[in-house]
């Protein structure tokens, strides 16, 4: 299958969960997490759920890591140019959700991509090297190229691995992918 249809397929997929299920495989991603010799980093960048597309709910790991007194950091997206920023979220981060529905900060202390060291990423589908397929823009590539090779590149997927993924020489591969089920370690 070609990128194109293999993101339509998981967003069949996704959209096919129902609620419930999309809670409880959130639920279980956060315990298999807990599970990962990863919590004695400081800076951790996640995503917020774009809840219309029925991302995994990350709240579940933003309760882990408040617990864990961790830095966390979150990103705001350009569609001018396909970037991100990536801001400290505090008690006084306002969020808004932007025009494509994606919860961001709309001010913050600003934080280098080189202090990141674990990444929580989001995807529509896997493969077993590594691989990862998101939404096609490219945000999330051009902003793990820009990570410390030391990062900690996690992917969190809803749904188990493919075989393989097509990919491009622009991709950057995952160093961890969480399923419901399994963890991934490349």
């Amino acid at each position: 299958m070609t990128k194109a249809e293999l993101r339509q397929t998981y967003k069949i997929k996704r959209e096919s969960l129902s609620a419930e299920e999309l809670e409880e495989r959130s639920l279980l991603i956060a315990n298999q997490l807990l599970k990962l010799p990863i919590w004695d980093f400081d800076f951790y960048h996640i995503f917020l759920s774009i809840q219309h597309l029925k991302e995994i709910n990350t709240e579940y790991i933003l309760n882990i890591l408040s617990g864990k007194d961790k830095n966390i950091v979150l990103s705001k997206s350009d569609f001018k140019d396909y970037s991100m920023r990536h801001y400290l979220l505090t008690d006084n981060t306002r969020l808004k959700i932007n025009n494509w529905g994606i919860p961001e900060p709309e001010n913050g202390i600003e934080i280098n991509t080189n202090q990141l060291d674990v990444i929580f990423i989001p995807l529509l589908a896997f493969d077993k090297s590594g691989s990862r397929l998101g939404y096609g823009k490219g945000f999330y590539d051009r902003f793990l190229a820009d990570c410390s090779s030391k990062s900690l590149k996690i992917g969190l997927s809803l749904f188990d691995a493919e075989e393989l993924l097509p990919r491009a020489s622009t991709d950057v591969l995952l160093t961890h992918c969480i399923t419901p089920n399994k963890t991934y370690i490349y």
